[in-house]
């Protein structure tokens, strides 16, 4: 298939870049992070260029999907580029990177595969709601960390689980939220307060913003949002 040989030439690429590149050679995990949060980025921004409705065959002609397409080929050079070191250190492959989504996705969506990651029949497939996929994904996300860790560890994973990336305004308001929506909230009731004030100087500054944080969601406001909404007004 012209897919597979265009992915196992990306990979014979990236390979032969670490073995006579200089620069690529002396590349590590740490120092590639920038570069795969740049290059999630500008594909994202691609995508927010025109609205929803537009991804059609108008994107096509008009060259957004060609941008789009190498903004995404950005993005697959970090994965084969981050399994190419991890190759050198007798880690893991970009076939096992393939393999570990692919059990992924077999596990997590059953109304699709059996349990040897076979297509269901005619007669299975389709008999079910975009509402039952979001729950049954949930639930067996639950369940693979309740077998990974105990209870206690996994209620605490579902809560704090964010991307590392994600801005820290909007990464609060998370888990506010995942904690309002546990038994019993770890974070004590909610905030009644419809005003807080924030001493700069003080040593729990991080504290005090997390609280501001949990007044706004208390009173269903985005601090994120308005930030952003705040901050384009500006210029």
């Amino acid at each position: 298939m012209q897919e597979t040989q265009g992915l196992q030439r990306l990979v014979w690429i990236t390979a032969q870049l670490r073995t006579y590149c200089p620069w690529t050679q002396n590349l590590t995990h740490h120092q590639l992070t920038e570069y795969l949060i740049e290059e999630a980025y500008e594909a994202v921004e691609v995508i927010e260029s025109i609205p929803a409705d537009r991804w059609d065959a108008s994107a096509v002609e008009d060259g957004t999907y060609d941008e789009f397409r190498k903004e995404l080929g950005d993005v697959l050079f970090q994965v084969t580029l981050h399994s190419a070191i991890a190759e050198q250190a007798g880690a893991f492959d970009v076939a096992s990177v393939a393999d570990a989504i692919s059990e992924k996705m077999i596990r997590r969506n059953p109304h699709v595969f059996d349990a040897d990651g076979l297509l269901l029949s005619e007669e299975q497939l389709g008999a079910i709601t975009v509402d039952q996929v979001e729950k049954n994904w949930e639930q067996i996300k639950q369940a693979e960390k309740a077998a990974e860790s105990s209870a206690t560890e996994a209620v605490t994973s579902s809560i704090y689980d964010l991307p590392p990336g994600l801005p820290a305004l909007a990464a609060a308001a998370k888990i506010v939220d995942r904690a309002g929506r546990q038994t019993i909230d770890p974070f004590g009731n909610q905030p009644t307060a419809t005003a807080c004030s924030v001493d700069v100087t003080a040593d729990d500054v991080g504290a005090q913003l997390f609280e501001l944080v949990r007044a706004a969601r208390a009173n269903d406001i985005d601090l994120e949002a308005e930030l952003r909404q705040y901050t384009r007004q500006l210029g």
